[in-house]
């Protein structure tokens, strides 16, 4: 009789069934890489702790917005959820009779999300509190963070002339994520979204759409050596109103101009000037209004369900800064740490020894960074292994069904109700479309799942294309599981 030893031969038998089974995963997206793409892949279920699909997981590839993901990881492991900002004015002299005799001081914690709404609280306040003049200048606190030199193209570009608001360059204070916020209505002058005139000149005018002129709305943001100008064309249909956002060549001196408006329109008069100072507040300084900003859970759904970038770098700025007293730190040495998180997820999964990915924003507008699929699934899995910060990190995902994009409403009822994600998405100098989040099976648990799909230059590659293809294998993963 022949005596088989039966361990090493069931083991063979499931490496065979693994191989097997890998062959198999990701077959949609095995035929997109045929056209050129480079596909890294992963879905992981929670419950057993193993793979269930994977295809190139190890292969980092530009991770464009999905780098959020792990920047959201990295702000729950560093702040409470319902941690706040605050910022506030104060006065550097004595109040007489409606007349400070001193300074006025706009002074904030880095506030990625301070809006307009903040600035009027900031203002009422202050005219309660009796002060009609100021003797001296308005001086916009730029502390902690100062004013960070640009470091990614898209915003070096904007400063100039902008026609977007996704490239807002950075800054320690800073309203409406570093933009102007207009609102047009058809044959009448812009008004800050506020409801105060803007601060900055016009140059043009919006018609009303009509047979003879039904040029679209065409909105920029120039820099001149006399300061920022708002440059204005089109039209609009009778009666409308169109909401358009504009970064501001300068986000610290945009905000002071921005709250000197509506102190003149509460009848508060400033008789100096805007000032801008990375200096701490002096010693005889008291505070005259305050007001919270969001909490971090609210800051981080914003941040990943619009992409924004703006909260995304301050954010990351603001992480290192704290971490790290001392000379407030460049972007690229800030983002270290989330790769320092990334590294700590993979050992926490098993990895061993693990090459720090590179990142060099938070926001991903660096097309330098990179991920793999296992880098994202590890901190995908990490955030769901901790009951503290994963309601916060799970709400900043979009469930396709409520998505505001058409693209992701297409689809199954399973992709459309079990599945929530962040998406990705860069067009320069490649194509790049990804998604990472979690899919609910069938008997109630969760799967971890990371996709990012990257492109070669020249190549046409959209991202409806791309997420047809992720589509396709994700609802034949939510039809198995």
């Amino acid at each position: 009789m022949v005596k088989i030893a039966m361990r090493p031969l069931i083991l063979l038998l499931l490496s065979l069934v693994s191989l097997t089974a890998a062959a198999g995963d990701w077959p949609a997206l095995r035929q997109l890489e045929k056209t050129g793409a480079s596909v890294t892949a992963l879905a992981f279920d929670l419950q057993s702790g193993r793979s269930l699909a994977a295809y190139n997981p190890q292969q980092r590839l530009n991770a464009a917005s999905l780098t959020k993901l792990v920047l959201g990881a990295a702000a729950l492991e560093a702040w409470e959820p319902e941690r706040t900002l605050a910022t506030e004015l104060y006065g550097s002299g004595n109040l007489v009779q409606g007349r400070l005799e001193g300074s006025l001081i706009l002074q904030g914690q880095a506030d990625p999300t301070l809006e307009h709404r903040d600035l009027w609280l900031l203002a009422a306040q202050l005219r309660q509190a009796g002060v009609r003049e100021v003797q001296g200048d308005l001086v916009v606190g730029t502390a902690p963070l100062g004013r960070p030199a640009c470091e990614t193209e898209d915003r070096c570009k904007f400063i100039a002339r902008s026609d977007s608001s996704y490239a807002a360059p950075l800054s320690g204070i800073g309203v409406d994520y570093g933009s102007w916020c207009l609102d047009f209505s058809p044959a009448l002058q812009p008004r800050h979204c506020s409801g105060v005139a803007l601060p900055i000149p016009v140059d043009g005018r919006v018609e009303e759409r009509g047979a003879r002129n039904s040029a679209p709305l065409a909105v920029a943001r120039s820099l001149t050596p006399e300061g920022e100008r708002m440059l204005i064309s089109g039209t609009l249909d009778p009666g409308s109103m169109q909401r358009v956002y504009r970064s501001m060549a300068d986000p610290a001196g945009g905000t002071g101009q921005l709250l000197w408006q509506m102190l003149a329109e509460l009848g508060v008069r400033v008789n100096g000037k805007i000032y801008l100072s990375a200096e701490a507040l002096p010693a005889n300084a008291w505070r005259l209004a305050s007001v919270q900003g969001l909490p971090l859970r609210e800051q981080l759904a914003r941040m990943m369900r619009f992409s924004n970038n703006y909260i995304a770098d301050v954010m990351t700025l603001k992480l290192a800064q704290e971490a790290r007293p001392g000379p407030a730190p460049t972007l690229a040495q800030s983002a270290t740490q989330l790769s320092a998180l990334v590294v700590r997820a993979r050992q926490a999964l098993g990895d061993g020894a693990v090459i720090a990915p590179p990142l060099y924003s938070g926001s991903g507008l660096t097309p330098e960074n990179a991920l793999s699929a296992r880098d994202l699934v590890a901190v995908l899995r990490a955030q769901y292994l901790n009951p503290r910060s994963f309601p916060a990190f799970y709400a900043g995902l979009v469930v396709p069904a409520d998505s505001s994009g058409t693209r992701m409403r297409e689809g199954s009822q399973a992709w459309l109700t079990r599945t929530a994600f962040k998406t990705g998405t860069m067009s320069e100098p490649h194509a790049v479309f990804g998604i990472g989040g979690y899919l609910r099976k069938q008997d109630g648990g969760w799967i971890a799942l990371a996709v990012l799909v990257n492109g070669t230059p020249g190549q046409a590659l959209n991202s409806r294309e791309s997420l047809k293809y992720i589509r396709a294998d994700v609802e034949s993963l939510l039809a198995r599981y």
